[in-house]
């Protein structure tokens, strides 16, 4: 127990070894961690998913600097990591769980014509919808778009009308 305490210190006042072993260690254990939660958690890059990501790293990084104690706040990480696993594989079956947590997408333009309470809802404007047309369809304006959606993720998506034969 002694060689451990030396080798990771105790409270604030470590030296810079200790701090890079505790560095060290505590990038394995959230990898592991992130490795629990799964990739959607960068791949989908939702509200919910950002929450562990920021949490996650607030708790870790106490480790490391000696703010709080080491096993103890390797504990709560994985306390939130569970916690986030629980949610996500409940939100998985239920649509409700799954809205409250992550959001629902939201109808930006539809039939020729701007929800311009939706659009406020996500703080857009004409212009950032155009941009979002521009960059995604090549053209400068909605003649061959169908629907345009601010989807849960914060991304906008642009759907293209149907060719009729």
């Amino acid at each position: 127990m002694e060689i451990i305490n030396r080798l990771f210190g105790h409270g604030t006042d470590l030296n810079a070894l200790q701090m890079s072993l505790r560095a060290i260690t505590i990038f394995f254990v959230a990898l592991l961690l992130i490795r629990f939660t799964g990739m959607r958690v960068f791949g989908i890059k939702s509200a919910f998913d950002t929450c562990i990501i920021i949490m996650l790293g607030a708790v870790l990084a106490r480790a490391v600097v000696g703010a709080s104690p080491f096993i103890p706040t390797i504990v709560a990480s994985l306390a939130l990591v569970v916690v986030h696993k629980i949610i996500a594989m409940i939100s998985v079956g239920n649509v409700f769980v799954s809205h409250l947590v992550k959001g629902q997408a939201l109808s930006l333009y539809k039939n020729g014509i701007l929800n311009d309470q939706n659009l406020r809802k996500c703080s857009l404007s004409y212009g950032d919808v155009m941009e979002e047309v521009r960059l995604k369809m090549d053209q400068n304006n909605m003649d061959e778009i169908d629907e345009i959606f601010m989807e849960r993720t914060g991304k906008i998506s642009v759907i293209k009308k149907k060719v009729t034969s």
